[in-house]
C-alpha cells in the first residue's frame, strides 16, 4: 500500500504554485527531486484540498487564484492594541475539522483565544449546515471567550457578533453588507459570510462561548461545488467597488479586532449599543418572510424587525409574532404588499 503523503510533502508544491503563475511539471518534480508520476500524485492531493490547480499542455501547472497562506504573527502583529492587550492566543492550523470544534475542546485557560486554519474538513454552519471549506480559499476562525458570569442577554449575542463583521467589512470598503436573521452576513441576496456561536456553562455561573465565523473571500464556483444558495465572495465584493481585494491575513487581523472590542462592549453593556446599528443593518425589515419553525411549521408574513431580546418579529394576519433562533430558518421571499 503506498504511504500517504504528508502535509509537509505537499506544501512546497502549494507554495510554488501559489503566485499563480504557469510553471512546468518537469521543473516542478526536479525541484522537488521526484518523478512527474509522483508529482501528478501530488497536484491531485491539492486539488482534493480544494485549490484549483489548472494543467495545459506545454506550460504546466498553476492556481486558478494566487494562494496567500495565513500567518500567525503577521495578524498578531497587525492587531490593534486594546486587542493584543485583551487576546492570549492566536493560532494557525493547516487543516482541522473544525474550529469550533478544537476551541471547544481546548482549554479555558487559555481564552480569550483565536483559531484560524487553512482548510476544514468538517466545518458547519447552523442547524447541522456543512460549510464549504476549500484550502486557503475563504477564511475560517473561531473566537473563545469566557464570561465571569452568564451574559443575561446570551441570546442577542450572535446578532451582536453580526454587527461586529459588518463593522470589519466596512473598514475593508464593503458598504453595502447587511445582515439577515440571525447569522448571516449577505450583500444583496447573496452570503458573503456566516457565524455559528456555542456556549457551554449553567445560568448563574462562569459562561464560555466560541464564536465561529466563515467568511468568503476569494472562493471560486469550482470550489464552492453544489452549493444551495446564492454566494459571493469579498473578492467579488472588492472589485464591484473598484478597489483591491485586502490581503488575507489583513481581513483576519481586522475582524479579530472587531470581534475583541464587540465582545468588551457587550460585557459593559448587553445588546442596547448594538441594536441602531442592526436595525440600520436588517436584512428582512420590512420583507415578505417565510420562517420555518422546526421540521415542518411555518409562518409566512412581514419582518418587523426585531425586539430587545433578539427575537425575530413577523407580522401575519394582523398579530406579530416573536420567534427566537435554534430551530427556526428565515427566507426572505420579497417585498412586502
Amino acid at each position: 500500500m503506498a504511504r500517504p503523503l504528508s502535509d509537509q510533502e505537499l506544501l512546497p508544491l502549494a507554495d510554488v504554485l501559489a503566485a499563480g503563475e504557469w510553471c512546468s511539471g518537469e521543473a516542478l518534480a526536479a525541484a522537488a527531486g521526484i518523478s512527474r508520476a509522483a508529482l501528478a500524485k501530488r497536484i491531485a492531493h491539492l486539488r482534493a484540498w480544494g485549490l484549483d490547480v489548472e494543467t495545459k499542455a506545454g506550460l504546466g501547472y498553476r492556481l486558478q487564484n494566487p494562494l496567500s497562506r495565513l500567518d500567525a504573527n503577521k495578524i498578531r502583529t497587525s492587531l490593534a492594541e486594546n486587542s493584543k492587550k485583551n487576546l492570549r492566543k492566536l493560532d494557525v492550523e493547516l487543516r482541522t475539522d473544525s474550529t469550533n470544534q478544537r476551541l471547544l475542546e481546548a482549554s479555558f485557560a487559555d481564552d480569550p483565544q483565536m483559531l484560524f486554519a487553512e482548510m476544514q474538513s468538517a466545518g458547519r454552519g447552523r442547524r447541522g449546515r456543512v460549510w464549504r471549506s476549500p484550502f486557503g480559499a475563504n477564511l475560517y476562525g473561531s473566537l473563545a471567550w469566557s464570561f465571569a458570569s452568564w451574559p443575561p442577554q446570551l441570546g442577542t449575542l450572535p446578532l451582536a457578533v453580526g454587527v461586529a463583521c459588518a463593522r470589519a467589512m466596512r473598514m475593508l470598503g464593503v458598504s453595502d453588507v447587511r445582515l439577515k436573521w440571525p447569522n448571516d452576513l449577505r450583500v444583496g441576496t447573496a452570503k458573503l459570510g456566516g457565524i455559528l456561536i456555542e456556549h457551554r456553562g449553567e445560568a448563574g455561573g462562569p459562561c464560555r462561548v466560541v464564536i465561529g465565523i466563515g467568511l468568503n473571500i476569494s472562493m471560486t464556483q469550482q470550489q464552492a461545488g453544489t452549493l444551495d444558495q446564492a454566494w459571493t465572495s469579498l473578492a467579488q465584493c472588492c472589485e464591484v467597488a473598484g478597489i483591491a481585494t485586502p490581503a488575507r491575513n489583513h481581513v483576519a487581523s481586522v475582524l479579530v479586532d472587531a470581534l475583541i472590542a464587540a465582545l468588551l462592549e457587550f460585557e459593559i453593556g448587553g445588546f442596547s449599543t448594538f441594536l441602531e446599528d442592526w436595525e440600520a443593518l436588517d436584512a428582512a425589515a420590512g420583507q415578505a418572510v417565510r420562517v420555518t419553525i422546526g421540521a415542518a411549521d411555518a409562518i409566512e408574513g412581514i419582518a418587523r424587525g426585531i425586539d430587545a431580546d433578539g427575537a425575530l418579529i413577523v407580522e401575519h394576519a394582523g398579530q406579530k409574532h416573536h420567534l427566537h433562533a435554534g430551530e427556526v430558518s428565515l427566507r426572505i421571499t420579497g417585498s412586502a404588499p
